[in-house]
């Protein structure tokens, strides 16, 4: 099967059919690719190389978001009746982000070369998982390339929203307490010792909260590096640990399921990604055992992975898929329950489809929930941090008043 290098911007210069000479860049696979483009045009090359890659690169990153978008751009083109490499061309022009762009191209070429959809995608994992990759490959064989576009597409945006659902919950409290804690550090360290300087000239003894939010402003002043340091390395620490080491990672992961209503949202998530993905596999005709290999790896719960893996073995001994999930207790009833009718009936795929639906409205609920309670909470932190030491600095002032 014939391939093709990987696409690189080319600069060229050369001379036109009226002698002149010109220049320009062109993105290929080689240059000898280059030099046969710019004869169809009537230029003779004269010279041709590659794009010198800048020092300090501002590329922007290819988000899952962008593969989402491009599934369901290729589902519609193939379900009107454009033919799949000219889909790709139409795409490629439609797309903002660069190296998304080169990443369209990439993959035309390779299909254009004789090679296949998804052997072109299993070249990049970065960005297609063996999920997506197996699922292209079954439509290819099938050829139902657009349904099996769709069905993915469809779940890719199923996970993306129940990301952004959960990033929702985490990062609007964090946000905000980091900006707090922002705040609270500028007072301490700028405002606070301008009042403290005037408090030197009452001559009197200061109360005793003021005293305490004066000496922590001196502590801060002194130490506010030690203190961000250490900030610093914790964070880079936990991320480091929690790529690298995996028993760290999976104590997290089981910690995480046991905090008060986050730990809601993180089971309501893991329950859907598991529905979603194995209706998506199965429905595809991806056999039973293969679907729940790509279940565990799209798990996002070391806990609940562990748990996959155990009901794949259990479903390759004969055990039904019921009692398998039911062994592990760790899935929900009605889970168990729709499952159950799904194997009775032959239709296991919409049954979890459902299941994946009230999951993910769940989560919905449990970000709008605990959004609508922290709010208050936080704005409640933020007035006795701020308010508490506007009050230090003035309570001296009021008590000098009364006194006088």
């Amino acid at each position: 099967m014939a391939t093709t290098s990987k696409t690189q911007v080319f600069v060229w210069h050369g001379v036109d059919k009226q002698g002149r000479k010109t220049r320009g860049e062109l993105s290929a696979g080689s240059s000898a690719l280059v030099k046969a483009h710019l004869r169809k045009q009537g230029i003779a090359a004269k010279n041709v190389k590659k794009k010198p890659k800048p020092l300090f690169s501002n590329r922007k990153p290819i988000k899952p978001a962008d593969i989402a978008i491009f599934t369901r751009q290729m589902a519609t083109m193939l379900k009107a009746g454009v033919p799949l490499v000219q889909s790709f061309d139409i795409v490629a022009e439609g797309v903002e982000n660069p190296t998304m762009q080169e990443l369209v191209i990439d993959i035309k070429n390779e299909v254009a070369s004789g090679g296949g959809f998804a052997p072109a995608c299993a070249k990049h994992p970065k960005y297609f998982d063996e999920l997506f990759c197996s699922l292209i490959a079954s439509g290819e064989q099938s050829g139902t390339l657009e349904v099996m576009l769709d069905r993915v597409a469809t779940y890719k945006e199923k996970t993306e929203a129940l990301k952004a659902k959960i990033k929702k919950a985490l990062t609007y409290p964090i946000a905000v307490l980091v900006v707090a804690a922002i705040v609270t550090s500028i007072l301490l360290i700028k405002v606070v010792p301008q009042f403290a300087i005037t408090f030197e000239s009452f001559g009197s003894d200061l109360p005793a909260f003021t005293k305490l939010v004066v000496s922590m402003s001196e502590w801060m002043q002194a130490n506010w590096y030690i203190l961000l340091g250490i900030f610093v390395v914790a964070g880079f620490s936990f991320k480091t640990a929690r790529e690298k080491s995996k028993p760290f990672s999976d104590g997290v992961d089981k910690v995480m399921l046991k905090i008060p209503v986050v730990g809601d949202i993180v089971f309501n998530s893991v329950i859907a990604r598991f529905s979603r993905t194995l209706a998506t596999t199965f429905g595809a005709g991806v056999p039973l055992v293969d679907a729940l290999n790509s279940v565990a790896g799209a798990a996002g719960n070391a806990v609940y992975t562990k748990a996959i893996l155990q009901i794949r073995d259990d479903v390759t001994t004969g055990q039904t898929l019921y009692s398998s999930i039911k062994f592990t207790n760790l899935f929900p009833s009605m889970l168990l329950q729709m499952v159950s009718i799904g194997e009775e009936s032959g239709s296991l795929d919409d049954m979890l489809d459902k299941v994946a639906t009230h999951f993910e409205e769940a989560v919905d609920n449990a970000v709008d929930t605990l959004t609508a309670l922290l709010e208050p909470f936080i704005m409640s932190i933020l007035g006795v941090l701020v308010g508490g030491l506007m009050i230090a600095m003035y309570l001296p002032i009021f008590m000098l008043g009364s006194a006088m």
